[in-house]
């Protein structure tokens, strides 16, 4: 009989994040989440469990209690890899504070993560992808704090009327919103698509597909390098503190924005859906009714989409300026949308083997072009 091998816990690598407190018991494994710079957030884990093959071993997130958002592990389930590509759902439970998850090991090498990770590797090789079309212009606006790239993919020609952006990962945790990214940009720049091909006859296509380079790399839920939450900058952006926001909407008020997707996930609620603006100074009657298009037609284009639960609509007059929708639709009067998708399952259409996936997230990416085309004359 081949002798036990210790069971070693590892998260220093891209995206990475876990603290092992114990791991000398197979059925006792003690975890920590580490929290973001400035310790106000954490939620996101992302590790390698290296052990022996039909082991079976339990594992407990102690901290998961204090979270940034607790309300997130009800109904959650753990999503797990033999080859950190090819991802599933497995049995979990949260209990006094504790999120625990098990599973019957096939393989020596086990991957977990609180959803499917779309590392910087993974961006890398998406940009340069998209790179290689024609039709795309990758521009850097900046730098982060840590010194990545903060980069934008031009889909068209600058010169059209209609001014498209969409925006993704401000919250790098938030990963099924680099998924709908990929799905969005790979279905924009099929040639031999219909709707993509009648888009770009009328509109430029600007995208950042991760706002948050820094937090992505370093396993964090809400922030950048420095600890600031980029989706409340957007009325006070500081090149020293959050120069992601401020590159950014700088390019938008040299191209002007006609339309923006701010793409999102949400810890606690198992539906997609959109938050809109409602509180914004300049909301009326014919910015609802196109907003409502938009939500109304989604739907009926893909069923994993809803529009009956999601977040409380605001009051006349009270948008938080600080947050990207709010912002946008205000001083560029403009359309503008949050798009949150789930962290757990769609619980609309529950899927027991994947849950909410990232492959459901990219077909929902796919999705809002068909949404948006539907909506480009009245932009």
């Amino acid at each position: 009989m081949m002798a036990q091998k210790p069971v070693v816990i590892s998260s220093h690598f891209d995206g990475g994040n876990i603290e092992c407190l114990r791991c000398t018991d197979p059925q006792d494994i003690r975890l920590n989440i580490r929290s973001d710079a400035g310790g106000e957030f954490y939620q996101w884990f992302y590790f390698k469990l290296t052990g022996n093959r039909g082991q079976h071993y339990q594992l407990n997130i102690d901290n998961a209690g204090a979270s940034s958002y607790p309300q997130g592990w009800q109904d959650y389930r753990v999503v797990a890899s033999y080859d950190n590509n090819n991802w599933f759902r497995i049995n979990t439970q949260y209990h006094d504070g504790i999120l625990s998850f098990d599973m019957l090991a096939e393989s020596d090498v086990v991957w977990f993560a609180y959803f499917t990770p779309f590392t910087i590797h993974h961006h890398n090789n998406l940009i340069s992808r998209c790179a290689l079309n024609p039709q795309v212009s990758v521009e850097v606006l900046g730098q982060t704090i840590d010194g990545r790239d903060i980069e934008l993919l031009q889909v068209g020609d600058a010169n059209k009327p209609l001014k498209i952006w969409a925006i993704a990962r401000q919250h790098p945790g938030e990963s099924m919103a680099e998924w709908w990214m990929q799905g969005y940009l790979n279905r924009l720049l099929d040639s031999e698509d219909p709707v993509a091909k009648a888009l770009l006859r009328k509109a430029v296509f600007y995208v950042v597909a991760n706002m948050n380079p820094d937090g992505t790399h370093r396993g964090y839920l809400r922030t950048n390098a420095l600890g600031i939450n980029l989706n409340r900058e957007w009325d006070k952006t500081r090149c020293e503190k959050s120069p992601e926001v401020f590159y950014v909407l700088e390019k938008m008020r040299q191209t002007g924005v006609s339309f923006n997707l701010d793409v999102h996930g949400d810890e606690a609620l198992p539906y997609n859906f959109i938050a809109g603006t409602e509180g914004i100074r300049s909301w009326n009657r014919d910015r609802k009714a196109l907003q409502e298009l938009f939500k109304r037609n989604l739907m009926m284009i893909n069923p994993d989409f809803q529009t009956t639960i999601g977040y409380p609509i605001s009051a006349p007059d009270s948008a938080n300026y600080g947050i990207c929708s709010s912002y946008i639709a205000e001083h560029f009067s403009c359309p503008a949308m949050t798009l949150e998708m789930p962290f757990k399952d769609n619980a609309d259409s529950p899927d027991q083997h994947y849950g909410w996936s990232a492959g459901r997230s990219e077909k929902l990416g796919s999705s809002c072009l068909d949404a948006i085309y539907s909506i480009l004359d009245q932009l």
